[in-house]
């Protein structure tokens, strides 16, 4: 595949200032965080074995976490009871067509909080469907897992971070592209600067909470795979549940060209250790999924998805619902198998798509999602199990 004029943004970026006094705060809360996390894997009096290593630290040290700490909000506005974080224009955060990326937060005052995704298609040269603009996924939604009412959302009243996707590589991306050789960048996949900037507001919005729910619907499923070690880095030693809503990280099986051409085009590379042999998934994610749980103890993982989901196998992957299924069921059997005390699945028939950015009572085995996720998050922990709908194809 031949790409056009890549040019990928540099590490050394200017911050995006509210004021000295704001510039000031992210800064203090980010040394904080990296010195929490640092401390751990220096050893200054050289007694003893070394210690192990931080979580992830393959991945830091690969550059995962090369924009924390690098911007913040030209401006904050109060919509209702959330606040919208915008990062204008410039070398920072950006949107798909260069426009301003906006995130947004709802401080409940709860210890936990919730870190939420979005979806919205992907986009690669030979396939443009994607969301191109957070504006239109602005205000904070009020539905599904993030709806405020408990008889709607067993996460109601925990405080949130809400994350919109507009970049169009997964939230990863760190690429731009002059897509008609007129000289000028007209596509900025800027996934990682706006993913990473949105943790940062969280981190100080949101200090220190007893534990993290990190969800992610579609893209934003994909996208949960990318944020886990930045999610990790920002809240070192928290629980971090993870809700991944049909994107657990099937590729295309037997095309290595394909699935490298992704990853090289989003210049999201550095997501997958080096030292791990089959880390981009060919297919099946297993061998990613089950080294991000040896990462970190505090981690767990609910999985949800159809099995044969369209959009996914189908509009995006062009292998089709009886294929995705064929790498889906033994993918969650094996993560399962090989996590049994911090792995669970949700696995319903059909082709449709998602769960959590709606109606929460669909069931499998007689088990809505949400009682399947107020299992995982609220407990008795031993209410979390398994559900799947009977296979639609040969085992």
């Amino acid at each position: 595949m031949e790409i056009p004029n890549i040019t990928t943004t540099s590490a050394v970026v200017k911050v995006k200032k509210l004021s000295r006094v704001s510039q000031g705060v992210f800064a203090v809360c980010f040394a904080l965080v990296l010195g929490a996390c640092s401390s751990s894997s220096n050893n200054d009096n050289n007694d003893g074995p070394p210690p192990a290593a931080a979580p992830f630290q393959e991945l830091i040290d690969q550059g995962v976490t090369r924009y924390m700490g690098e911007y913040s909000p030209s401006t904050t506005t109060e919509v209702g009871n959330s606040l919208e974080h915008s990062f204008g224009v410039g070398d920072g955060p950006l949107c798909l067509r260069g426009t301003p990326y906006t995130m947004a937060t709802r401080d409940s005052g709860s210890e936990d909080l919730l870190i939420f995704l979005q979806g919205g298609g992907a986009c690669w040269p030979e396939l443009f469907a994607c969301n191109e603009y957070a504006g239109d996924q602005l205000p904070l939604p009020s539905g599904g897992l993030l709806s405020e009412d408990s008889s709607k959302s067993p996460l109601a009243g925990m405080s949130v971070a809400y994350v919109p996707y507009c970049d169009g590589g997964l939230h990863s991306s760190d690429a731009e592209y002059d897509t008609n050789g007129d000289g000028d960048i007209d596509v900025y996949h800027r996934g990682l600067q706006n993913l990473s900037a949105s943790l940062d507001v969280a981190m100080v919005t949101f200090p220190a909470p007893r534990r993290v729910i990190l969800a992610g619907v579609s893209g934003g499923g994909y996208g949960a795979l990318f944020a886990l070690p930045l999610v990790s880095q920002a809240y070192p030693n928290v629980p971090i549940e993870v809700l991944n809503d049909s994107g657990i990280g099937i590729t295309r099986p037997n095309d290595a060209e394909f699935n490298d051409d992704k990853v090289r085009y989003w210049n999201s590379g550095a997501f997958f250790p080096a030292s791990v042999e089959g880390a981009i998934p060919d297919g099946s994610p297993t061998i990613l999924l089950n080294w991000q749980l040896q990462q970190d103890p505090n981690i767990r993982l609910g999985m949800l998805s159809y099995q044969q989901d369209f959009v996914i196998g189908t509009a995006f992957l062009d292998i089709g619902g009886p294929a995705f299924e064929s790498i889906l069921r033994p993918t969650v059997a094996d993560v399962q198998s090989a996590n049994p005390d911090r792995v669970r699945s949700f696995l319903r028939a059909g082709s449709d798509h998602t769960f959590l950015g709606g109606n929460l009572s669909t069931s499998v085995e007689g088990v809505t999602v949400y009682e399947w996720v107020d299992a995982m998050v609220n407990g008795p922990t031993e209410n979390w199990q398994s559900v799947a709908d009977a296979p639609s194809t040969a085992e």
